[in-house]
């Protein structure tokens, strides 16, 4: 059975507009979008106060590591944060570690999202994603400057459908893997980039990353690119689609190389309450705005977040207008999955699920410390 939903405001494109009666068909498609006169005249018609938004596309999340919420104390600092993960993950059982995945994915479908980026470095959460109504893909990420093989990961990878393997980051693997990894990938590319100073300085043998492996004896064989934007254009194929997770130190050189390598979509993926958590590092939004960066959103975990919630991490960033941030959450992260023919916009022909954020400032178009989401259909 289809159903009309209406509310103050809904986001078509990139507008907030009013009076806009959203028809969907019992199949969750759009099947009529119309702006009326009065919405009160317009027979069975459902009205939910607020702003009525596309389902939201979490551009980064690690599930696998719900377990760890509250266990990692906040503004550890990036190496500090690293190595506090490896001193508790072994602290819980599988059982644990399965049901916070599920709690944290029950959240984040109640919440609104419609579909993950998810990175993973086993398997043990895959049950609950194929069986979730959220739509996820997922990346085996391969971490670690001993890491010599990518097979393990291709094998995870070709055992559940929408997967594939990505490097971790910049700073996590040597050259030749990096770089197997990369071309390995059948999916979008998703790499943790610039998130903190200590990446660009472990290129200048600086830095706490540099002094952690030193004192471990851990050597690096990529350091001749000199930056790690230079080592990402170097390594992967400019035709590719790529995500660049949280860049919080990236700088305006850094995106123009980047943009210019690449004929394939680049989305750099914030993840503003992570980013507070760990270190209160703010990532460069206006840089990204002036340099007409594609942004779209992420939560990291809820082992450096307090939670995974799109809404939290939009109201770090309250000096972008409401229009633009929504679709940071929206259409922009359904662009970097390719899934936009069907995600991410509230459009006829479209299925992306609908929701409505509550508690939002209607006057001024703004969020609030009690805005929140919550999923219509």
């Amino acid at each position: 059975m289809g159903r009309k939903i209406a509310s103050h405001y809904a986001l078509i494109g990139t507008e907030l507009r009013r009076n806009i009666v959203v028809e969907v068909d019992a199949s969750r498609t759009i099947i009529d979008i119309k702006e009326v006169e009065r919405l009160d005249s317009e027979p069975s018609v459902e009205f939910f106060p607020g702003i009525l938004i596309p389902g939201m596309v979490n551009l980064h999340c690690h599930l696998e590591l719900s377990y760890l919420r509250g266990q990692i104390a906040e503004g550890t600092g990036f190496a500090g944060f690293a190595r506090s993960i490896g001193a508790v993950r072994n602290n819980f059982t599988t059982d644990q570690r399965l049901r916070a995945a599920s709690a944290a994915d029950s959240t984040m479908w109640e919440e609104g999202v419609e579909a993950v980026l998810d990175i993973s470095n086993d398997e043990l959460t895959m049950g609950i994603k194929e069986q979730s109504h959220i739509e996820y893909t997922t990346l085996f990420e391969l971490f670690g400057l001993g890491c010599n093989s990518i097979e393990e990961h291709q094998a995870m990878a070709s055992r559940h459908a929408a997967s594939s393997i990505t490097p971790h980051s910049t700073y996590s693997l040597q050259d030749q893997i990096f770089k197997q990894a990369c071309k390995a990938n059948n999916s979008t590319i998703s790499l943790h980039l610039l998130e903190s100073d200590d990446e660009s300085q472990l290129y200048e043998g600086a830095g706490t990353l540099a002094s952690w492996y030193e004192r471990m004896g851990w050597e690096c064989d990529f350091l001749h690119y000199g930056t790690p934007s230079s080592r990402v254009a170097d390594s992967i194929d400019s035709h590719r689609d790529v995500v660049l997770v949280h860049g919080c130190k990236a700088t305006e050189r850094d995106i123009a190389l980047l943009s210019n390598h690449f004929s394939g979509r680049v989305t750099w993926t914030l993840c503003p309450e992570s980013n507070r958590y760990i270190s209160g590092i703010k990532p460069p939004v206006e840089l990204f705005r002036r340099t007409k960066a594609n942004i779209a959103l992420g939560s990291d975990s809820l082992a450096s977040a307090r939670s995974l919630s799109l809404i939290d991490n939009m109201r770090l960033m309250d000096n972008v207008p409401l229009e633009e941030l929504l679709s940071y959450a929206t259409i922009n992260g359904a662009k970097a999955l390719g899934k936009q023919d069907y995600l991410g916009e509230i459009a006829t022909g479209k299925r992306p699920g609908l929701v409505v954020i509550e508690g939002a400032d209607l006057h001024n178009l703004r969020l609030t410390e009690e805005s929140r989401s919550r999923r219509i259909l």
